[in-house]
């Protein structure tokens, strides 16, 4: 079997959390869907004002304009707000470069990566390289000296720190070139010193401190050696992952459970990124997945309903349209506060954190779950290659380490057979519970869900869920197990499962819907790892068949395409289903060249289609083998061999080794193949 080969994308994290995509291209568009137009030109006017308080007021009235308003966001950008504010980042007073600070990391937050690419190519790294010592000496002293520090100050630097780290954080995600800058400015020990004094410091901030440290680690060389050469941290990372108390500090206004279970999630991330662990840690004699990951990310995806959360936000913001607005008008006067919050506000970012939460337990355990593909591999990678985040996309996602799974890492000696079927019945039934959608996960036909930022939530911890099954489906699919392979019945359960998930998801996107297509492109993978592990034992329904071909036929994704088609050569091969095998089959005919027409597909789902039709009618005894006879099937593949020896001979060896690798088996393949029924 032919499976795509994993790639490092940049993860999904950080994700447009106000989407515009529901909006029309150009500045006209988003003129006319704000409502708050008219605030723009004083703001940017004013953020060149003589008068530092009219530039706070400037930087200050951004944040609270943007938020939940992304054609407001669109807006400011077409009138270049990164530029001004990065300029105020240099500002002369302090008050003016905080409050730039804050609105540069709600626009990262709410914009994602364009507009952390615009602040990249706009120098945004020139100022916040002064910032990393400032922050670090004033840390130091108020951790050496509290009491010689008013609150108010500590208040203001820990805030000033988490609006730092949080940008550095998305920036690290938005290209490599980002991520090999931000190497230079040497974070690891500024982020852990975080991390190790988290019980003095708010956990907002030790929260922030570890998701840039989780980005920096995935698949970075320098920050993982970094990490690793330092005892201290690993004790640190792994003092946190095992951390029961429900309340370390006892301030549990400040410390809420839901961002402590966050650093816990994001300590585990790390120690996968990072391991395995140089001895003496103490992580040598664990077992990554059962003893680090699975007591603190089960109960994180297994106590919860999205159904309930869906439910809340919608009271919430029900009751929030019902109370007077924070600010009424932007005035010098009364110059608002970026860190003011309603309690309905609070209570709906309180929710939203704990969807992110979940979905970033999600991202650890689908690292956890990764194995190596098949040697013959239908996508080539190029280590050498610049992964830019906008162009790629994986089957298995959030890799570690080249595809190796955290118990591997923890002991290389290890196959991943036994964690992953260790794995199955614990974490099967809490994925398929977070595959299927609310009401709430996917905003409505072009235009904003009621609350953006909880139906982005939504829809990455499906995508997320779904990447986690992939990965574990895969994994058990390339070292098969007898017993798991005999249990029909929880096959097929699993197979109705995520069906009915789907349906719910639906094939129509319209604009502002582009998780659907994500969920697709996932869910089709799930699809094929389960096919195959109970291969010949699903029966194949009329009208799951013709969504795959639909899919198959719409998606642009040369993978997407190969998982489709890989899907129906598991449905193809039900030995009672005769009717459906010969649609199938016919299906895979129709993309194979002939003598005087190309492939309709590209070389990845011709290679597929070969190999599939090859496995389906390669025991001449089975019942639906009438169809081969009798739809002159051997006369189609004869037709077909010239033109798919021309297709392998034409992959660049140098560029595509795997593909061309995997080319030539097929070839092979099907000229031994025809032979063999011709004997026959």
């Amino acid at each position: 079997m032919g499976k795509s080969q994993k790639k490092r994308m940049m993860r999904r994290h950080n994700p447009m959390r106000v989407p515009d995509s529901h909006l029309p291209q150009g500045l006209a568009s988003a003129e006319s869907a704000s409502t708050k137009k008219e605030a723009i030109l004083p703001i940017i006017q004013k953020m060149e004002s003589p008068d530092g308080s009219e530039r706070k007021w400037a930087c200050v009235a951004v944040s609270n304009l943007i938020q939940n308003d992304p054609s407001t966001r669109r807006l400011l950008q077409g009138k270049n707000v990164v530029g001004a504010l990065i300029t105020r980042l240099s500002d002369s007073e302090e008050e003016v470069w905080i409050e730039a600070a804050g609105a540069l990391r709600n626009l990262c937050i709410d914009g994602g990566y364009d507009i952390c690419a615009e602040m990249y190519n706009k120098n945004i790294l020139a100022p916040l390289r002064t910032f990393v010592p400032k922050v670090s000496t004033m840390l130091a002293q108020f951790l050496e000296s509290p009491r010689n520090a008013p609150e108010s100050a500590k208040r203001v630097v820990y805030e000033f720190a988490d609006n730092v780290i949080t940008i550095l954080w998305c920036l690290s995600e938005t290209s490599n070139k980002a991520l090999n800058a931000i190497n230079q400015i040497n974070l690891i020990p500024f982020l852990m010193s975080f991390l190790s004094s988290r019980d003095k410091l708010p956990m907002s901030t030790v929260v922030s401190a570890a998701q840039s440290l989780y980005v920096l680690t995935d698949d970075n060389q320098a920050a993982i050696d970094e990490v690793r050469s330092n005892p201290a941290y690993s004790s640190c990372l792994l003092d946190i992952v095992r951390c029961n108390d429900r309340d370390p500090k006892g301030k549990s206004k400040d410390l809420s459970q839901d961002r402590f279970e966050a650093l816990k999630v994001l300590c585990c991330g790390i120690v996968g990124n990072v391991s395995p662990l140089p001895p003496p840690s103490a992580a040598s004699t664990l077992d990554g997945v059962n003893d680090l990951l699975l007591p603190v990310l089960l109960p994180v995806i297994s106590s919860v309903s999205l159904d309930e959360i869906a439910q809340q936000v919608q009271e919430l913001v029900t009751r929030q349209a019902s109370e007077p607005p924070a600010i009424e008008k932007l005035s010098l006067k009364n110059t608002p506060k970026s860190d003011h919050k309603a309690q309905t506000e609070l209570e709906l970012e309180q929710l939203e954190n704990e969807l992110r939460t979940i979905q970033l337990a999600l991202e650890v355990l689908t690292g956890a779950c990764a194995t190596l593909p098949d040697p013959a591999s239908g996508i080539t990678t190029d280590e050498n290659e610049d992964v830019q985040d906008e162009d790629v996309e994986m089957e298995v996602d959030n890799d570690m380490t080249e595809g190796i799974s955290l118990d591997e890492k923890l002991h290389p000696h290890k196959g991943t057979k036994r964690s992953s079927t260790a794995l199955l019945p614990q974490l099967v039934r809490p994925l398929l519970t977070l595959v299927r959608p609310t009401f709430l996960s996917v905003s409505p036909p072009s235009r904003l869900s009621i609350h953006p930022p909880a139906t982005s939530a939504l829809s990455a911890i499906h995508v997320s869920a779904f990447e986690c099954l992939n990965n574990l489906f895969l994994s058990l699919s390339t070292s098969p197990n007898p017993e798991l392979g005999a249990d029909v019945n929880t096959g097929r359960d699993v197979w109705s499962e995520i069906w009915a998930a789907l349906s719910k998801v639906g094939l129509d996107i319209a604009p502002g819907q582009e998780c659907k297509r994500d969920i697709w492109e996932v869910a089709v993978g799930v699809l094929w790892g389960i096919g195959n592990i109970w291969k010949g034992k699903l029966a194949p329904i009329d009208q799951q068949v013709q969504i795959l071909m639909n899919v198959c036929d719409s998606s642009v994704d040369a993978r997407v395409q190969a998982k489709c088609i890989g899907t129906l050569e598991c449905l193809a091969q039900y030995p009672d289903s005769i009717e459906a095998n010969q649609v199938i089959s016919s299906y895979l005919l129709s993309i194979l060249p002939t003598a005087t027409t190309p492939a309709t597909k590209g070389t990845e789902p011709l290679l597929q289609s070969v190999s599939a039709l090859i496995d389906i009618y390669s025991d001449e005894t089975l019942p639906y083998d009438i169809n081969f006879r009798n739809g002159s099937f051997l006369d189609r593949l004869v037709e077909s061999v010239d033109g798919v020896k021309k297709v392998v001979k034409a992959i660049d060896r140098r560029k595509e080794r795997d593909l061309k690798l995997r080319g030539e088996e097929v070839r092979d393949n099907l000229v031994a193949f025809i032979e063999y029924r011709r004997a026959l």
